[in-house]
């Protein structure tokens, strides 16, 4: 029998490191930033769900939002800055990203490489899929917020100027995705609290 190494490449985003440019107080690791987004990005579908009709897969989107960023045990973790510079850098990214996903993918078993392909790529024309795909990046930088937030809170403004960018682009997402806003006005502001202040 083959040995594939698909869930061995993909331990190793503990190893990736976030932030690369910036002086931490508390490194973030690739799998912890994978494991919030899950959660949030499962929150954010319930909410939508129960608040506002819809009917997404909130299961999926927390499945989505572990290998989000997978490509990056390939690619390495491109600093936002650089990798929105300008559209040919953002371009070209995606195509690495692209490529290193699909790497990944041949590193499973034919039979159940098409299973996985379903968390890496979907038909754009399904609406509600792509609702719920809009509510996993949304997900991603409420997680990074919570990044600025606990650095801030730790005496380190290195976070201060990608706070402010992340929660401009927030702004917007929270007109179109009421999700967003739920979990910004009723969920955040307990981020940053001590241990004591949570359990009061």
């Amino acid at each position: 029998m083959d040995n594939y190494t698909f869930f061995a490449t993909i331990s190793r985003m503990k190893y990736i490191e976030r932030w690369a440019l910036m002086r931490n107080s508390r490194p973030e690791n690739l799998s912890e930033h994978a494991v919030e987004v899950a959660m949030i990005a499962h929150a954010l579908c319930i909410i939508g769900n129960v608040r506002y009709g819809r009917n997404l897969d909130g299961a999926k989107a927390a499945l989505i939002g572990i290998y989000h960023d997978s490509s990056e045990i390939i690619t390495g973790d491109m600093p936002t800055p650089v990798k929105y510079y300008n559209n040919d850098i953002r371009d070209a990214y995606k195509s690495i990203e692209h490529i290193a996903e699909n790497t990944l993918l041949d590193r499973l078993p034919e039979d159940l490489r098409s299973e996985f392909e379903k968390v890496f790529n979907y038909d754009k024309d399904d609406q509600n899929e792509a609702y719920m795909r809009k509510l996993v990046k949304a997900a991603d930088k409420l997680s990074a917020l919570i990044k600025c937030i606990e650095e801030e809170n730790s005496g380190n403004r290195e976070f201060y100027t990608a706070k402010k960018t992340i929660l401009k682009s927030l702004n917007v997402l929270q007109k179109d995705y009421p999700e967003v806003k739920d979990f910004i006005d009723e969920f955040l502001p307990s981020y940053g609290k001590t241990l004591d202040e949570l359990a009061i």
